[in-house]
């Protein structure tokens, strides 16, 4: 199965996301960086959805800045523990997982749309 930056994505998800993500992007790296840092995980992935949801720990409320997208911090073992990541897709996801100083992992979440994607850090 191919997680990673489905051309469908493009359109009406990569538009909200992309702006969204420009505006929240210096904290999706320092959030990266804690993860890393803290053990917790190597591989960092933030859940962007319209609603609350259960994965991970709201990081960004869309509401309090005016975005479209929340923005839940989790990481590899906790979608493995909840069963997004199947225990055999792990080797898999961890191969095809982009350098996390450059790019951050989003899982999108919508009503029909499920899917992670890399999304580069805007350069300085």
């Amino acid at each position: 199965m191919d997680y990673f930056n489905d051309p469908e994505l493009n359109g009406k998800y990569l538009g909200t996301i992309t702006k969204d993500f420009v505006v929240v992007s210096d904290t999706l790296l320092e959030a990266s960086a804690q993860i890393r840092k803290s053990d917790f995980s190597q591989y960092p992935i933030f859940v962007f959805a319209r609603q609350e949801v259960a994965l991970g720990g709201l990081l960004i409320n869309a509401d309090e800045l005016n975005l479209e997208w929340h923005v839940f911090a989790s990481y590899l073992e906790l979608f493995v523990q909840q069963g997004i990541v199947e225990p055999d897709g792990v080797d898999y996801f961890r191969a095809n997982y982009k350098d996390a100083d450059e790019y951050c992992c989003l899982f999108v979440l919508d009503e029909q749309f499920t899917k992670f994607v890399f999304v580069p850090y805007p350069e300085d």
